[in-house]
């Protein structure tokens, strides 16, 4: 049993790690969705085509993608202070130099330097989740910090857009880049790894289960370990498909779509994507905690990736509506979104405890591959139809162009939904070979 003076302790460290390393999560997605937001402005300053916009801004998913199996090495050998105070040192310096970058190289440098710096931060966030808290709440904690997350995802939106009127885009991101430097420097000193490095039990300790150490012999054996077992990857799908549209269609294309093809003013375009994204973060919380719930993880995903497919479906039509019913189309097509999300506690589930950072990494790759595919490839496939036309210096596109993109991204839908059902059902917790062999 734990003193008093020992669970204040315990609180207080659980939530400082929580509230730091979060808040580093929630500049992540800021930096994930701004350019679809400030895509006439880029476009305006580097005299950047369809595929040269999209290729800005998926640098920031290509590095991404290629850092999540390390972040997962390293938050399971290393553990997650040292990884998050120097992601964010390295994304502070990045937003620096994309604020005054005055080449479109400089600018793809400093947003590589970003995506390299807040990759670490969500793989960081679930080891957080898994060592400070108790396993039934994982799904619940998950939706929690993908809700939190998608602050930065709403701030990126429409209150991005507001601020441009009062500062330029260049002055923001050096303004954001300040403030993840001090970031990085307050995680480094007050941040801790896990309760035992303070002499406190963790959770699972307190239920007489083997605690969340530190991966023990090789790293390349785990990994190797992770990648091996066949349930790990059956959540690569959902996350590469519905989490890769998400990324792109939100992070880029959403709000040109919304202006050229519905006609609607930057503003309304952005209010359309806020509300996709809060309905993505609310449904998070609310599809973890109802899966915790129901000790079920499949149902739940399978019912928010129908509905996700079905929304895609609308936006291939290219049918207008009036804008209270897009408004809540969206918000619908968010929330529906949510449900690969569960992807990331079933990946934990199906792997040994100390293995949780490698495994969500896994999956998580996924989600980030299929963005660094689809925004470039959507401008891409754009591009090839493009007739000329110019507008202020930014590129016009028919509907038949937009329908090209819609088309390309609808499948990668429909492939996550496929994926989705071959995801194992972990009844919300962790197999008994898994549990087994970790406390052996």
């Amino acid at each position: 049993m734990l003193s008093v003076e020992e669970r204040a302790q315990l609180a207080r460290l659980r939530a400082t790690a929580f509230g730091l390393v979060v808040a580093a999560y929630i500049l992540s997605f800021f930096h994930r969705m701004a350019p679809a937001s400030i895509a006439g402005e880029l476009a305006r300053a580097f005299s950047a085509s369809g595929v040269e916009l999209g290729g800005l801004a998926a640098t920031y998913f290509y590095v991404y993608t290629a850092m999540q199996v390390p972040t997962g090495v390293l938050v399971d050998t290393l553990g997650v202070r040292a990884i998050v105070a120097g992601g964010g040192v390295i994304a502070g310096v990045g937003s620096l130099v994309f604020g005054t970058a005055d080449t479109l190289g400089v600018a793809a440098a400093g947003r590589l330097l970003v995506g390299l710096g807040v990759s670490v931060m969500f793989v960081a966030m679930l080891k957080i989740n898994a060592v400070w808290f108790h396993d039934r709440h994982f799904g619940t904690l998950t939706g929690l910090t993908v809700l939190l997350g998608n602050l930065g995802a709403v701030l990126a939106a429409a209150p991005l857009v507001w601020l441009l009127a009062l500062a330029t885009w260049r002055e923001v991101f050096v303004a954001i880049g300040l403030f993840s430097l001090a970031l990085g420097a307050a995680t480094w000193f007050f941040v801790r790894n896990h309760p035992g490095e303070v002499g406190l039990p963790s959770p699972r300790e307190l239920d007489g289960h083997a605690p969340h150490a530190p991966h023990r012999g090789r790293w390349t054996e785990g990994l190797a370990e992770v990648l091996r077992n066949r349930a790990t990857w059956a959540g690569f799908w959902p996350s590469l498909g519905v989490g890769g549209t998400l990324f792109a269609f939100a992070g880029l294309w959403a709000v040109p779509y919304l202006e050229q093809v519905h006609g609607m003013t930057r503003a309304q375009a952005a209010d359309h994507t806020a509300l996709m994204l809060a309905g993505f973060a609310v449904g998070s919380f609310l599809l973890g905690a109802l899966s915790d719930r129901l000790a079920r993880r499949r149902p739940v995903m399978l019912a928010g990736l129908v509905v996700y497919l079905a929304c895609w479906l609308w936006l291939l039509a290219q049918v207008t509506v009036p804008r209270a019913l897009s408004l809540a189309l969206f918000a619908v097509m968010g929330f529906a979104t949510a449900g690969f999300t569960l992807v990331w506690a079933v990946a934990k589930e199906v792997n040994r405890p100390a293995l949780s950072g490698m495994a969500t990494s896994v999956v998580n790759t996924g989600a980030f591959l299929g963005g660094a595919l689809l925004q470039p490839l959507v401008g891409l496939v754009m591009d090839m139809g493009w007739d000329g036309r110019l507008e202020a210096g930014v590129r016009i596109y028919s509907a038949a162009d937009y329908r090209a993109g819609m088309g390309l991204m609808t499948a990668f839908a429909g492939l996550g939904l496929i994926g989705a059902l071959f995801v194992r059902e972990t009844y919300c917790r962790y197999s008994a070979s898994a549990d087994k062999e970790e406390e052996r």
